[in-house]
């Protein structure tokens, strides 16, 4: 084996993602690329994929990697010589009822914002373009023409052609057994036939990606399922060309593969595939039918292609695949290992997604940051406790399921809860909490009235929870509200060069007093925002960072990073510490008569921190806000949450007080007008575009990470602006990703969305884009629409909140 000693990147995996990867790679003009499979390429899940090319993802930027891919996929063949097999035969894909015709339209609003030309299909149209397709309980059908479909094995090995032509290296038959690293950097990889250093490893490994990964103390979440489809024999009315039809009621799709219907299933419960690790040897191998398994989604394909019924079938085909706990894949940088990436754990979207996840992974590599907003798949959304077996076991063949289910707002998942719970978990229940889980924390999304059912009821229109979260908006507007927001992370950060460390990071100043909590954001060298927190400075070297529950992994590995060669120690104590949030405008009475601390606003001013004795208990209480009202966040030892809880609750009720969950405080925080880390802010965002100018320290002695980008933008016309919008239609929600126009003309889209019962209408925000300013004059002279499942509803848009636009009442 002619296994050469180093190479400037290492590529594991030769399926379709990591031939992307190294051709996007060798087009950036880097080509000193060797890419190892343990068998022949495509072996693993590529071969054996469906070769959909679908554009229409769940949000934005999967749509732009998607449409990229297929743009992509178009004029490979030409540029390589070697054939794809690409065909752009469009698809079609139907909704049997209202709620997922809403779900298709909702989702053609959102690609229209990247370009997707897709269009309503008349019924009539849809029997034409698919004669064997069953209507007549079919509430619509869209079509994207420009939607395709790709042999994958061809294509794979038109991007390693078109790799190979610039000078990678392609090495088959070597098996990758574990990653080197030496400190915190990846530093090669051992292969059975020795070792390979590198400067950077690339793990597109697929099923295998978890246990290698594992090798160097990495997580990535991810398992093997059984997926299924079959191919018939020739059916009549089965031409070439014809489009791909999705049926998600259904749980199928149909392809047409030369006369032939292939069928696939996503059936509600997914089929775990060898949980304790995928053998290396496992190579264009298949697994047994399961009949039984598949019977149920069978009869419905049946149902919307009534030929199915007497086709023959020539092939029935049960293939592994890799599958990751929230349906999405991991990509980008691992949190615990620099210059080491990952593309892998596709859940069957590997093929229409390999062009774009190609071409935005290079840019990563090569600039080291990367090139879009990536937060839904980037691999710092994920926790060591999502790779337990036991957890993968359960988690798993539910979001297998969810693939063609409802994607439901506010869904949540139902299998491996319970993975963390506030100490207060138990009384929340008591007092009629809803649980939500983010990021394995069992949180209380909204808190049922007497005698109300404690589950939801999805839909796109008013949930169950609705009016019971309407009274705990209005308590905390009036009287008072009582939050867990234990599931925050909070590190501790101390030690000679702390100060530095994060006054460098931080965009605010920092070398506070003590006893004073900063606002602030960790931006990128482009000024983009990294991390969205708070920091409290405790001491000379003791500060505590806190941020939101979904960012713990990415914050403290943006922290880890940024303090190497520094005095420095960082304690994760997100467990030691309950938070308690008591918000509104009686909350400095109530808490009162709890503590001989004064609270009042010259002893106890907003963005103040102090350790106070609270109901016995030794309590550091944060004078700060999410919800736009007087409040207090009570950092409490896990140990003694229960008793102050106890005793906040106690003293409530002279006060009005009443619990509130995680819905209420999304509406509130979007009426106040505050911005949510990884909807409103994301690394490619910058504060001034984010109206955050004020928690932006330009002339602190230190200077800070992006003080230079944003110098360069400040004193120029802000031609991209976050804008506060309120739909006047009373009966329409919004979400997030929806189109904004100006003027007709499509100008932005919604980061996100929620009611606001203040107002009585749906609330959002989002980016505007202008050639030369977006700002009063620009927002004024316009006429704002949103538009909501194909139909544009009009909006009012303001540069300010709509409630308390000047922040007067936090600080009341």
């Amino acid at each position: 084996m002619d296994l050469p000693e180093r190479a400037q990147v290492v590529v594991v995996g030769g399926g379709i993602i990591g031939c992307s990867v190294a051709y996007h790679l060798a087009k950036r003009g880097v080509t000193d690329v060797l890419v190892l499979e343990q068998g022949e390429l495509t072996g693993g899940t590529t071969w054996h994929a469906a070769g959909l090319v679908s554009q229409l993802k769940s949000n934005h930027s999967l749509t732009s990697l998607a449409t990229y891919s297929a743009r992509l996929f178009e004029s490979l063949e030409e540029e390589t010589g070697q054939a794809t097999g690409y065909r752009t035969c469009g698809s079609i894909s139907v909704a049997a009822d209202d709620e997922r015709w809403e779900e298709i339209l909702r989702g053609l609003s959102m690609a229209r914002t990247v370009g997707v030309d897709a269009r309503i299909l008349d019924l009539d149209e849809a029997r034409g373009l698919w004669p064997l397709l069953r209507t007549d309980d079919l509430v619509g059908a869209v079509y994207i023409p420009r939607d395709g479909q790709t042999s994958p094995v061809d294509t794979t090995m038109a991007l390693a052609k078109g790799a190979q032509q610039r000078g990678v290296r392609i090495l088959e038959g070597v098996e990758v057994i574990k990653l080197l690293r030496d400190g915190e950097r990846a530093t090669g990889v051992e292969t059975e036939f020795g070792p390979v250093e590198a400067e950077t490893v690339v793990l597109c490994s697929g099923m295998w990606t978890r246990q290698l990964a594992a090798t160097a103390g990495v997580n990535v979440p991810l398992q093997a399922c059984e997926h299924f489809y079959i191919v018939t024999e020739p059916i009549e009315g089965v031409s070439p060309g014809m489009p791909t039809v999705r049926d998600p009621g259904g749980y199928t799709y149909f392809k047409e593969e030369t006369g032939k219907l292939m069928v696939g299933f996503f059936e509600p419960r997914g089929k775990v595939w060898n949980l304790d690790g995928i053998p290396s040897e496992f190579s264009f191998a298949s697994l047994p039918e399961d009949w039984d398994h598949v019977g149920p989604v069978f009869e419905k394909a049946i149902h919307r292609v009534p030929a199915l019924a007497e086709a023959g079938l020539q092939l029935f085909f049960n293939g592994p695949e890799a599958f990751t706990p929230d349906g999405l894949y991991h990509l980008g940088e691992a949190p615990e290992l620099d210059r080491c990436f990952v593309a892998a754990g596709f859940n069957s979207v590997g093929i229409q997604s390999a062009g774009g996840v190609g071409l935005v992974l290079a840019d990563w590599i090569i600039d080291g940051h990367p090139p879009m907003d990536l937060w839904p798949v980037d691999i710092r959304r994920t926790f060591p406790f999502e790779s337990d077996p036991g957890f993968l076991g359960e988690r798993i063949s539910e979001s297998l399921g969810l693939l063609y289910a409802m994607h439901w707002p506010f869904r949540q998942y139902e299998s491996a809860r319970g993975v963390f719970t506030s100490p207060l978990h138990e009384r929340l229940a008591e007092a009629g909490a809803v649980f939500g889980s983010v990021s394995g924390w069992e949180r209380p999304n909204w808190f049922a009235l007497p005698g109300q059912e404690r589950e939801y009821r999805y839909s796109y229109g008013r949930q169950n929870w609705f009016d019971a979260s309407g009274l705990e908006c209005e308590a905390v507007r009036n009287t008072v509200g009582l939050f867990d927001q234990s599931s925050f992370a909070k590190f501790s950060v101390t030690g000679p060069d702390a100060l530095e460390v994060l006054d460098r990071l931080s965009a605010n100043a920092i070398d506070v007093e003590p006893g004073r909590v900063v606002y602030t954001q960790w931006c990128n060298e482009r000024g983009g925002i990294e991390a969205d927190l708070t920091i409290t400075r405790r001491g000379e070297q003791d500060f505590l960072v806190v941020t939101a529950a979904a960012t713990r992994t990415r914050d403290l590995a943006w922290l880890r990073r940024h303090v190497q060669g520094h005095r420095v120690e960082i304690d994760d104590i997100t467990g030691e510490l309950a938070v308690l949030g008591v918000m509104g405008p009686r909350s400095r009475e109530l808490l009162s008569k709890l503590t001989s601390s004064d609270l009042t606003n010259d002893s106890f001013p907003f963005g103040s921190a102090r350790q106070i004795e609270l109901a016995g208990a030794d309590t550091l209480a944060l004078r700060m806000s999410y919800v736009g009202e007087l409040g207090w966040e009570l950092y409490v030892p896990a140990g003694d949450a229960t008793a102050v809880y106890d005793a906040v609750v106690t003293a409530g009720a002279g006060s009005g007080l009443r619990h509130a969950g995680f819905h209420a405080m999304n509406s509130l925080r979007l009426e106040a007008g505050y911005r949510h880390w990884g909807d409103d802010l994301t690394d490619q965002d910058t504060p001034l575009e984010a109206g955050l100018g004020f928690a932006v320290a330009f002339d602190k002695p230190r200077g800070f990470i992006g003080r230079d980008a944003l110098l360069s933008q400040r004193d120029r016309p802000r031609t991209r602006r976050l804008v506060q919008f309120r739909l006047e239609d009373p009966e329409r929600l919004l979400y997030h990703d929806e189109p904004i126009l100006r003027d007709a003309k499509l100008v932005g889209r919604t980061s996100s969305g929620m009611w606001s019962y203040t107002e009585d209408r749906a609330l959002a925000m989002g980016y505007v884009e202008a050639a030369d300013a977006v700002d009063a004059a620009y927002v004024a002279d316009g006429s704002w629409e949103i538009e909501v499942a194909g139909e544009p509803v009009p909006a009012t848009a303001s540069l300010r909140s709509f409630y308390d636009p000047r922040s007067q009442r936090p600080r009341g």
